[in-house]
């Protein structure tokens, strides 16, 4: 075995970070960031608790769905889902989440560490609110650590590049699939028309 249980070991393996990297990290938001969070429509949520294993979960909507409160705050809406509420209840019992923001187009990314709530204040969620719908409630974040990422996880996947994206129709649809997880019989299994008009009715 050969697996590193120390963070002196790590270090004496990778070295200590750049100045840059160091420096760059800021506890609230400026121009750059704000603009950033105006484009982007997409964030994956990292959530921890006690007890539970981790959680990252995606998280889209509308270009500058995430609400910028003020410099140390922001809020994000919890449209409808699953009702699993994995990062929910995880927040409930650990505040602290990482969040990641992207731009379709954009290789760097936006970082955010800090400490979540879950609100339901009516005057909040009408700002939120698409097509005069609110959602149910926001997870509202207050920045501790706010950085640019740099570019090289997408350069090295090109991620945004057409040519690299595959044939949706090589890959089962996910009724197929959640029906071979699941082992549900035929006319249990929502198919996947069905389904793409239940996205379109609970969009928001």
């Amino acid at each position: 075995m050969s697996d590193i249980t120390t963070i002196e070991a790590l270090r004496g393996l990778y070295g200590a970070p750049g100045e840059r990297s160091i420096k760059k990290e800021m506890r609230q938001l400026d121009t750059h960031a704000k603009a950033f969070l105006e484009k982007s429509p997409f964030v994956v949520i990292g959530s921890s608790a006690p007890g539970r294993l981790p959680d990252v979960s995606p998280k889209g909507d509308r270009p500058g769905f995430t609400l910028v409160l003020d410099d140390r705050t922001i809020a994000i809406p919890d449209r409808p889902g699953n009702k699993r509420l994995d990062t929910f209840e995880n927040v409930i019992e650990n505040p602290m989440v990482g969040l990641l923001f992207l731009i379709p187009g954009m290789d760097e990314t936006l970082r955010i560490n800090g400490s979540a709530r879950i609100s339901t204040d009516a005057v909040l969620l009408e700002r939120l609110a698409v097509g005069g719908k609110a959602p149910v409630a926001a997870l509202v974040v207050t920045t501790k650590e706010v950085y640019l990422h740099c570019a090289k996880a997408f350069m090295r996947s090109e991620l945004w590049n057409p040519d690299r994206h595959i044939d949706r129709r090589t890959m089962p649809t996910l009724g197929q699939m959640l029906k071979d997880q699941i082992g549900f019989s035929d006319d249990a299994v929502e198919t996947q028309r069905a389904m793409e008009e239940r996205y379109l009715k609970t969009m928001f």
